[in-house]
């Protein structure tokens, strides 16, 4: 395991695969950490430096004083990059990872060479549908919400199909901290990444679960709208978290768009 201190913060992550290769990053969504992306990080170290770390608040990671907001976990990304002497990259972002990938380019436009958004939106949910989620998490924690939760990470037919993955995924849910969790909503509930988008100047590929309802294919497709050079991609059988459900399907779209 790695670690470094980044903004008074430590982060764990992992750097693995080519030395030599253009470094790809990969960014995980609320509530999980970076064995989200185990099932595609494989199929890229042959060519690529391969990225990935656990954001404030999530897995090993520490868990500071909330709120977040997305320019904070940019922020951090920017400086794990700084301490990995990592100058340009591939960004890819599920979620509120794809938020921070898109405040990211905005911000460091001359380090960022392409983005791969999944599953995300420039503007995630309501603040009234992220206080009651903040309120109910705040007095009676994780597990009161949890069911829901995967709910809208996985399609209907993973949790039958995979019994013991989706017990699995429960369990790195569960435990996370849930101060860091509702600092998270709370970036999320406050951003609005509408202007942001607009002044991507770097490739980009969207993509999203056909199943998703956290942030449905038509909130996806609207990111196409607003990033100028954004194409968009569905994955069949998958709903928030196609990393999980369809690793191979999402890993073959990265790469043809790689490729590209």
């Amino acid at each position: 395991m790695n670690f470094t201190a980044v903004n008074q913060t430590t982060l764990h992550y992992s750097s693995a695969g080519n030395p030599d290769g253009f470094p790809l990053v990969f960014i995980n969504s609320l509530g999980t950490d970076l064995r989200i992306w185990d099932g595609v990080a494989p199929h890229f170290t042959d060519r690529h430096r391969v990225i990935r770390y656990d954001k404030r608040g999530h897995g090993l990671s520490d868990c500071p004083p909330g709120p977040y907001t997305i320019r904070d976990h940019a922020t951090d990304l920017a400086g794990l990059l700084d301490h990995l002497a990592v100058r340009q990259v591939i960004l890819v972002g599920i979620s509120v990872g794809g938020m921070i990938a898109m405040d990211f380019a905005a911000a460091w436009p001359e380090r960022v060479q392409a983005l791969v958004l999944c599953d995300t939106g420039v503007k995630i949910g309501t603040a009234v549908l992220w206080n009651e989620r903040i309120a109910t998490l705040r007095q009676h924690g994780m597990a009161a919400l949890s069911e829901a939760i995967l709910a809208r990470w996985f399609s209907s037919a993973f949790a039958t199909d995979n019994p013991a993955a989706y017990r699995g995924y429960a369990n790195m849910l569960t435990r996370m901290p849930v101060a860091g969790y509702i600092a998270t909503c709370e970036a999320i509930r406050d951003a609005d990444l509408t202007a942001v988008a607009g002044v991507i100047a770097a490739p980009t590929l969207a993509l999203c679960g056909a199943e998703d309802l956290a942030t449905p294919p038509d909130l996806v497709r609207d990111l196409c709208h607003h990033i100028p050079h954004a194409n968009y991609r569905e994955i069949p059988h998958a709903a928030h978290l196609p990393c999980i459900e369809q690793p191979d399907v999402m890993a073959a779209h990265i790469a043809q768009f790689l490729a590209e």
